[in-house]
């Protein structure tokens, strides 16, 4: 296990946040960038499916994050049924940096500046363990689908 004070400046608050969930976190720094789900997997060694995405949408003005499984896209007019919104779009760079306090590639789970409506993919529920980002390209965190769930206070949602 890395030591979290070793780790990024966005990773560490990623850390802290899960300490304060009761979830001591293995986040582990890659040599490589994980910005992509097939990046992340092949640094990893696993399924890109088991790879939770962290997707910051806007949905009827509001950002959201959608934490769905590298294995698809997440279709938007799929996700506005499901989470009742009108309109759900892409956020730009912008809003997900301003939501998060993470940049693309690198969004964690928790560690934003305030909690986001979070919605997490039912597709990631067959795995046993799943990777999401810890905070910056670099860092990467595997944790269980409730454990996902619980942390983030997700609701699960069918996004493709």
């Amino acid at each position: 296990m890395t030591d979290h004070l070793s780790l990024p400046e966005r990773s560490q608050a990623v850390h802290r946040a899960l300490s304060e969930r009761g979830v001591d976190a293995d986040i582990r720094v890659l040599p490589d960038s994980a910005r992509t789900a097939p990046e992340a997997a092949a640094a990893i060694g696993c399924d890109v499916a088991a790879i939770a995405n962290s997707l910051v949408f806007v949905a009827d003005g509001e950002p959201v994050l959608v934490m769905t499984s590298g294995g698809h896209r997440a279709d938007p007019s799929v996700v506005a049924a499901a989470i009742g919104a009108v309109e759900v779009g892409m956020a730009p760079a912008s809003v997900v940096r301003a939501s998060t306090g993470q940049a693309i590639g690198g969004v964690a789970p928790v560690g934003h500046p305030s909690p986001l409506r979070t919605f997490v993919d039912e597709s990631l529920q067959r795995y046993d363990e799943i990777w999401t980002a810890a905070g910056h390209p670099h860092t990467v965190m595997p944790m269980t689908f409730d454990d996902l769930c619980r942390i983030t206070d997700g609701r699960v949602i069918g996004v493709a």
